[in-house]
């Protein structure tokens, strides 16, 4: 049975934690709960972390990141929600943190938040952690008193995102995992190995065929140029990454990634959806439309859709609602902008951005399916016929030898 690590307060407000056998995590909270605790955080311990394995040598130190926001945000919804007055709960958090970066932004929260500051203020000195639509939508709730709530939201938002995310990677991860372990078995064989069969064969003094020496001075050239190949991967990966510091190469660059056959469809839908979900909850949680819609926008990653949402925008601020702007704009598929018009001439806007967030989140998960299916076979069937060159080379040479020997 699982083994898991939890946090959790009791009725006076302390904070306790500990580790329960249990069959999931919800079984966790249930358990906490019947016993009259407060659950405020229940994971899972990988066998690797149940000891320490180098004990005193402590692990490099990291920037806090999104899966520390989304722990905060699940937190301290669950704290307000439990009475927990907002400066406590954040008090709480930042005594429970264990990572020392991200407890350094709890302790600014708590000291602006102690100064007098509303907490959607306080979140604006770290918009890389809390963008613009964070705060829209802790702000909203302040304003309505219902700030767990509007956390609550956030923690919904956060926690689908990064499921669609996560089931992108996976999809995408499988075959070029495979690829990787394929090119580096080939290059252990051409560097290693075909030197030392070509010396052997050359002591028979007889030619080897075309397709051997081909291979042998593959093998030769890897060897040889093993570090100007590793450094031409290492600049490669180095302009990529450079190309998101320039927005002119960055636009170059996602405009070829849209125009790509399947991929360009998921990375189209995966962004209406990202953006559509924020949309439906700002709106749901009383953030005006013309707010929503930029703040919404700070969602799309991809700058080429992120530029089209821009004439949205402008159509928005202009009073021509959102239908129209995004169907002029075509940025999303047509489906869109006719249920949008619909949405809004019967008042219903949150609910269909909602249901159609949900659809293109099937579509993209049906969409990498597709893309999974002709990404695998291919990858296998271009490694078999590089293995397969590279073995037929040497039964070929074999096969000359015992002619020539017969």
């Amino acid at each position: 049975m699982p083994v898991f690590q939890y946090k959790a307060a009791d009725v006076s407000g302390d904070v306790f934690q500990g580790e329960m056998e249990a069959a999931n995590h919800d079984a966790v909270i249930q358990r906490l709960r019947e016993a009259g605790h407060i659950p405020i955080r229940a994971e899972e311990v990988a066998p690797s972390r149940r000891g320490r394995w180098l004990p005193g040598v402590a692990l490099p130190r990291r920037r806090a990141g999104r899966a520390d926001v989304a722990a905060f945000t699940y937190e301290l919804a669950t704290l307000l929600r439990a009475g927990f007055p907002l400066e406590r709960a954040l008090a709480t958090l930042a005594g429970i943190s264990e990572r020392a970066p991200f407890r350094d932004v709890l302790e600014e929260l708590l000291a602006e938040v102690r100064a007098g500051s509303r907490l959607s203020t306080a979140l604006g000195a770290n918009p890389r952690l809390f963008p613009h639509f964070y705060r829209d939508m802790v702000e909203a709730g302040e304003a309505n008193g219902t700030l767990d709530a509007s956390l609550g939201r956030l923690t919904e938002l956060v926690g689908r995102s990064r499921a669609l995310c996560d089931e992108v990677l996976s999809a995408v991860l499988y075959p070029l995992v495979l690829a990787a372990a394929g090119v580096a078995s080939l290059v252990i064989i051409l560097a290693l190995v075909m030197p030392e069969v070509a010396a052997m064969f050359a002591e028979s003094g007889q030619p080897l065929p075309w397709l051997t020496k081909m291979v042998v001075a593959t093998g030769e050239l890897v060897l040889a140029y093993a570090w100007a190949i590793a450094l031409a991967g290492l600049l490669l990966y180095a302009v990529w990454r450079w190309h998101y510091g320039v927005p002119p190469l960055r636009a170059r660059r996602d405009a070829f990634l849209l125009r790509l056959p399947l991929a360009g469809s998921v990375i189209v839908r995966l962004e209406a959806a990202r953006f559509l979900r924020t949309l439906s909850m700002l709106i749901g949680n009383g953030v005006p439309l013309t707010e929503a819609v930029p703040s919404a926008r700070e969602r799309v990653s991809n700058e080429v859709v992120a530029g089209r949402i821009q004439s949205v925008v402008e159509g928005v601020r202009r009073g021509e609602g959102l239908a129209r702007p995004l169907a002029e704009a075509r940025v999303f598929p047509p489906l869109a902008g006719h249920l949008l018009q619909v949405a809004e001439e019967s008042g219903n806007l949150e609910s269909m951005l909602a249901q159609l967030a949900n659809i293109y989140e099937d579509e993209v998960q049906s969409t990498l399916q597709r893309l999974t299916a002709v990404l695998e076979p291919a990858v296998v069937f271009g490694l078999a016929l590089i293995f397969g060159a590279t073995i037929l080379s040497i039964v070929l040479a074999v096969l000359g030898i015992d002619a020539t020997v017969s």
